[in-house]
C-alpha cells in the first residue's frame, strides 16, 4: 500500500525563507495568516491528507463510481465522509470572501492545501477543486443576487460547482459549440445540449451542484463571439435558497476512463433545462476563463502532486529493495546485497524527480503569491504586474509542470521494477492518474501556443520583459557571491537561450507562423526550465542564510545539493532545445498527409 506525507517543511521553508510573505502582512487576509496560523493549517491538513484520503486512493481507483438506473452518481466507499470533513473543516472556503461565509486568507493556502489533497488522492480532490473554480467565476462575474444565493452554500461545501465546455464534436475550438440557449418572458433561459468530460457532473456527496454551461443564445453570432455562460443547478433553488425541483439536466453515462476513477466524468444532458445568464450576453469565454485560469493553475499543481507522491513511495523502497553491490564497492557488508539506492543511475532518477518537484512547488507558491497581489493589493502597478505574471506563468505551469509530472511518475514507476507493474504497489495507479493533466483544461499543445501565440506579444511583451528582468536583476545582484555562482552562472546561460529563442520567433514566426507552432512546445518547456531554474537559485540564497545560522542544518545543505544537480544535469537542456526551435519548421511540415 503506498504512503504519502505531506511537505510541510519544504512548504514553510518557501513562505517564511524564500518568499517571506510576512512582507505582506499589510494586504487583506496576511495579517491573519500568521505563522503560528499557518503551521496550524498545514498540520491539519497534512493529518487530514496523509490519514484520510490516502487510504482512500486505491479504494476510489478500484471501486471507480457508479451510475444508477435513475441517472444518480454513487461515489466509492470513504468518500462521503470524507467529504463531510472537508466540509467540516472550511477547506474550501479557506480563501473565500469573509461576507459569503470564507475564511478570507490568501490564495497561497488554498493552492499549499490543494497539493497535498492531490498528492493523497486526486480524484476525490477534483470536488472541492472545481467548487472552488466555480466560485471564483461567479465571485468575478455573478450578479449580486447570484452571489448571494449560490456562493455561501458553495463556500460551505453545502453545494458543489462544475464547467461544463466540452461536446463531443469540439473541445478546444469552442466556436463549434451547438449547445442552445433560448430566453424565456421571466428573464431565464431554455438549454439544450449535450457536455462530455464533465468531472463531477453527478455526485452524492451535496445537496446540489452548480454547473457553468457554456451555450449559445438563439440568434447570437457564430464563432467564439457568440458563446455566453449559464448558471444551471442540479436543483433548482426555491426563493428561501433551499433546492427544490430537480432541473432537466442529467447524467447520461459515465465515462470509462484510464484513471481517475473515484471522479465521477459525465456526459452530461441538457434537455430545456433552466438557466441563468452569469455575466453579459456573448462574453461567456472571458467569464469561463476566469475558471479555466484557477483550472488550469489546479491542474499544473496535479502534475506535481503525482510526481511528489510517486517520488516518495519510490525513494522508501529504493532504501529498502537490495540488489547487486555498489560499483565502488559493498556499502552494506551485512546484507547479502545493497538497497538499490547506492546505485548512481537510480540516484539520477531519484534526483531528477526531487529537484524538480522542490523547483515546482516553489513556482506554484511564486505565481499563488502573484495571485494575491492582484486581487488584494491597492497599488494599481502592482495589481498589473502580478496580473502579467499570472498570464504568462500559467500555460507554462499547466503545461509544463503536468508533461514532467507525469514522466517523473513512470521514472518513479521504474524504481520498482517488475513490481511498479503490479497494482499493490500502487506506482501504476499515480501514472494512469497524471496522464489526465496533460490532457484537460486545454491540452499541453494549446498551452504551448498560447504561450507563443498569446502571452509572448500581449501588451508589447510587457510580462515578458519583466520576468526578464527580474531574472537578470537577481543574477547582477548575486554575481560577485563566489557561493552562489553555481546558480547563478547557469540561469543566466539558460536565460540568454530563452532570449535567443524569443529573438528567433520574433525574426522568423510573423511571415511564417508555422516556425512559432513546430517550436512551441520546446520554448513552453525551455521557459519552463529557466523559471525552475530561477526558484531553485533564489531557494539557494534563502537555504545558504539559514546555514550561517546553523551550520548543521542538513534540509538546507540538502538544498543546496539538489539545486546544483538541478543545474548540472537539467538547465543544459535549454542548449538543445534553442537547436530544435531555430531549426525551423521545414522538416517537420514538409511531408504531405499521404506520406504519414
Amino acid at each position: 500500500m503506498p504512503s504519502y506525507k505531506a511537505p510541510v517543511e519544504d512548504v514553510q521553508f518557501l513562505l517564511n525563507d524564500v518568499f517571506r510573505i510576512d512582507r505582506y502582512s499589510n494586504l487583506p487576509g496576511f495579517s491573519d495568516a500568521s505563522p503560528d496560523v499557518v503551521e496550524a493549517i498545514l498540520g491539519e491538513a497534512a493529518k487530514f491528507c496523509e490519514h484520510v484520503l490516502t487510504p482512500l486512493n486505491r479504494v476510489g481507483d478500484k471501486e471507480g463510481c457508479k451510475r444508477q438506473s435513475d441517472g444518480s452518481v454513487t461515489t466509492p466507499t470513504g468518500f462521503k465522509d470524507a467529504f463531510r470533513q472537508i466540509v467540516e473543516g472550511g477547506w474550501i472556503g479557506m480563501s473565500a470572501p469573509a461576507e459569503f461565509g470564507g475564511q478570507g486568507l490568501p490564495m497561497i493556502m488554498t493552492q499549499i492545501v490543494n497539493e497535498f489533497l492531490c498528492s493523497a488522492n486526486m480524484a476525490f480532490a477534483m470536488y472541492p477543486g472545481l467548487t472552488q473554480g466555480a466560485i471564483a467565476a461567479l465571485i468575478a462575474h455573478g450578479s449580486a443576487e447570484q452571489k448571494a444565493l449560490y456562493l455561501p452554500k458553495m463556500i460551505a461545501g453545502e453545494w458543489t460547482g462544475t464547467m461544463n465546455l466540452t461536446e463531443p464534436h469540439c473541445g478546444t475550438d469552442l466556436g463549434l459549440l451547438r449547445t442552445r440557449a433560448v430566453k424565456q418572458p421571466d428573464g431565464s433561459y431554455k438549454i439544450t445540449g449535450t457536455k462530455i468530460f464533465i468531472s463531477a457532473g453527478e455526485h452524492d456527496l451535496a445537496d446540489n451542484i452548480i454547473h457553468l454551461v457554456l451555450a449559445r443564445i438563439e440568434g447570437a453570432p457564430e464563432g467564439t463571439r457568440g458563446i455566453s455562460l449559464f448558471v444551471a443547478p442540479k436543483m433548482l433553488p426555491k426563493p428561501d435558497g433551499s433546492p427544490g425541483a430537480r432541473n432537466a439536466v442529467t447524467c447520461g453515462s459515465l465515462e470509462e476512463k484510464m484513471g481517475i476513477h473515484g471522479n465521477s466524468t459525465c456526459v452530461m444532458n441538457y434537455d430545456g433545462a433552466t438557466g441563468w445568464l452569469l455575466g453579459e450576453e456573448n462574453r461567456g469565454l472571458p467569464a469561463m476563463f476566469t475558471m479555466m485560469n484557477e483550472a488550469r493553475l489546479g491542474v499544473g499543481v496535479q502534475g506535481l502532486s503525482q510526481s511528489e507522491v510517486a517520488y516518495q513511495n519510490a525513494v522508501a523502497y529504493a532504501k529498502e529493495r537490495l540488489q547487486g553491490r555498489a560499483l565502488s564497492g559493498a556499502k552494506f557488508k551485512d546484507k547479502p546485497a545493497d538497497p538499490i539506492i547506492v546505485h548512481p543511475d537510480v540516484r539520477r532518477t531519484l534526483m531528477t524527480i526531487k529537484s524538480f518537484n522542490e523547483a515546482a512547488r516553489a513556482l506554484v507558491v511564486w505565481t499563488a503569491i502573484a495571485s494575491d497581489l492582484h486581487h488584494r493589493s491597492e497599488d494599481e502597478k502592482t495589481r498589473q504586474a502580478a496580473d502579467d505574471h499570472m498570464g504568462l506563468l500559467t500555460p507554462v505551469i499547466k503545461g509544463v509542470l503536468t508533461d514532467t509530472g507525469f514522466a517523473n511518475t513512470v521514472m518513479a514507476q521504474q524504481m520498482f521494477g517488475g513490481h511498479g507493474y503490479i497494482v499493490e504497489h500502487g506506482m501504476e495507479q499515480f501514472v494512469r492518474d497524471a496522464r489526465i493533466a496533460m490532457l484537460y483544461e486545454g491540452a499541453n499543445g494549446i498551452q504551448a501556443l498560447d504561450l507563443v501565440g498569446r502571452k509572448l506579444p500581449k501588451d508589447g511583451g510587457r510580462a515578458l520583459q519583466a520576468f526578464f528582468a527580474e531574472v537578470q536583476g537577481f543574477i547582477k545582484e548575486h554575481a560577485a557571491d563566489a557561493a552562489m555562482k553555481p546558480y547563478v552562472e547557469p540561469v543566466g546561460k539558460a536565460l540568454g537561450h530563452l532570449q535567443q529563442a524569443t529573438m528567433w520567433f520574433m525574426a522568423n514566426a510573423m511571415t511564417k507562423p508555422d516556425n512559432a507552432g513546430a517550436g512551441s512546445t520546446d520554448y513552453m518547456h525551455m521557459f519552463g526550465l529557466v523559471a525552475l531554474g530561477y526558484m531553485w537559485a533564489r531557494m539557494a540564497v534563502a537555504a545558504s542564510e539559514k546555514l550561517k545560522a546553523d551550520a548543521a542544518d542538513a534540509r538546507m545543505s540538502a538544498k543546496l545539493v539538489t539545486g546544483r544537480f538541478f543545474m548540472d544535469r537539467m538547465l543544459p537542456e535549454t542548449a538543445a532545445q534553442l537547436a530544435r526551435i531555430s531549426s525551423g519548421a521545414g522538416s517537420t511540415m514538409e511531408l504531405p498527409a499521404e506520406a504519414f
